[in-house]
């Protein structure tokens, strides 16, 4: 397992799903770990306290990804509590899978604020923080930047995650900021539950095209963070992981 003893990591959108998994699993590997949510607290303190019991060090902080505001108070209360910032993971984000006919301003903006536009201040907040060692920035992408069908602002989004990944490895590797995503595939989350795709068809097609005949879990995603937060990975950066299972 990668070491990062004595590294500290913040995970947006950490409360629940894959999100909580990462906060989990960088805290198993050594990290003490700022859990953001923006509305979940209950769940957020849950995932605390869970890296807690088994000997970790964490935090819960409120922000809203999208507005820079929330964004410098993440940071500063990461600074307060841990001293300095290692490690970023860019995981908040939000979906909707809906016809083009169905598609709104509203929900455009409300996909790419959280997905796009907080993947940007948030990375451009951590900048500020890492030190001179430099850092690493993880994005969650997601196989859907490809293109699916009814989901055209989704796809956008993490087609966009993508190109950002690439843009800002190469501007901010002269600062030693390393930036990588990773795509998941179908993965099982209470997010999917809820979306009523976890049981559906679209479930079952999923995984008949995933070389590994299952639907991924969180941990899977997990365990591909803590080698890119790691200086395992220390040679990477403007990559995108596909940890997908071997969907196609």
């Amino acid at each position: 397992m990668s070491d990062l003893k004595g590294k500290v990591a913040v995970v947006t959108g950490a409360s629940k799903g894959i999100g909580a998994a990462i906060a989990k699993r960088l805290s198993a590997s050594g990290a003490a770990v700022v859990v953001n949510y923006s509305s979940s607290e209950e769940d957020a303190d849950r995932v605390v306290a869970d890296i807690k019991a088994n000997g970790g060090r964490a935090i819960a902080v409120k922000g809203d990804v999208a507005k820079a505001a929330d964004l410098e108070r993440l940071f500063a209360e990461t600074k307060k509590a841990f001293g300095t910032l290692d490690v970023l993971v860019n995981n908040a984000g939000v979906y909707k899978f809906v016809p083009l006919e169905e598609i709104t301003e509203e929900e455009f903006h409300r996909q790419f604020n959280i997905n796009v536009l907080g993947t940007i201040l948030a990375t451009k907040e951590a900048a500020k923080h890492f030190g001179r060692k430099g850092g690493s920035v993880i994005n969650i992408s997601s196989t859907a930047s490809a293109g699916e069908a009814e989901a055209a602002i989704y796809s956008g989004t993490k087609g966009a995650i993508d190109a950002i990944t690439r843009a800002l490895a190469a501007e901010l590797g002269p600062r030693k900021i390393r930036v990588n995503a990773i795509a998941p595939g179908g993965v099982e989350t209470e997010g999917t539950h809820s979306s009523g795709i976890i049981g559906s068809d679209f479930e079952k097609a999923m995984i008949a095209r995933t070389a590994l005949g299952r639907i991924g879990q969180p941990d899977d995603i997990a365990r591909v963070t803590v080698f890119l937060a790691s200086d395992d990975s220390g040679w990477l950066t403007g990559e995108r992981l596909t940890a997908s299972g071997g969907y196609r």
